[in-house]
């Protein structure tokens, strides 16, 4: 079972917007997908909340657009910014994409994202399967909220 953003943000609104928040406040971030082998490949990448999708956007023929086409499952984690207080937790989301190729929505994309070369480029819209925060709270617990589709939120805490 996956999510889409949209639905994920119904579903859990205070934690969709802590994890839009994580991921606005820097540009990059860190994708993984799975190479040919098997093996895990990580590269930078920047997303995009947009129209209700969480939005990946590649150059073209780029090694992870040609992972995310043989196998959709990726990892994406926010960076973590400079120094190690991480200010807003650490947030990772999982799932897997749907490559999009229809010209409505591609010119929808380019007209709010303005990519280099508007004409070609791989674009990928996610569900969601997972969406992890691990934080600080009240300066002693080790909190981690863990959200999985048709489930509320979970909340573990750790001295």
């Amino acid at each position: 079972m996956s999510y889409t953003w949209e639905a994920f943000t119904a579903a859990e609104p205070e934690l969709a917007e802590t994890v839009e928040r994580r991921f606005a406040a820097f540009t990059h971030h860190v994708l993984a997908t799975l190479r040919k082998d098997g093996s895990p490949r990580t590269t930078g990448i920047e997303v995009r909340f947009l129209h209700g999708e969480l939005w990946l956007g590649m150059m073209p023929g780029s090694l992870k657009a040609l992972d995310l086409r043989r196998d959709p499952r990726f990892a994406l984690q926010a960076n973590p910014g400079p120094g190690t207080e991480m200010a807003g937790g650490d947030v990772r989301i999982a799932g897997r994409v749907i490559e999009v190729r229809d010209r409505e929505t591609v010119a929808r994309y380019t007209e709010t994202v303005e990519p280099p070369d508007p004409d070609s480029f791989h674009l990928f819209r996610t569900e969601l399967t997972e969406v992890v925060r691990t934080y600080i709270e009240d300066g002693k617990y080790l909190a981690v909220q863990w959200w999985r589709p048709g489930a509320p939120v979970r909340v573990t805490r750790r001295t």
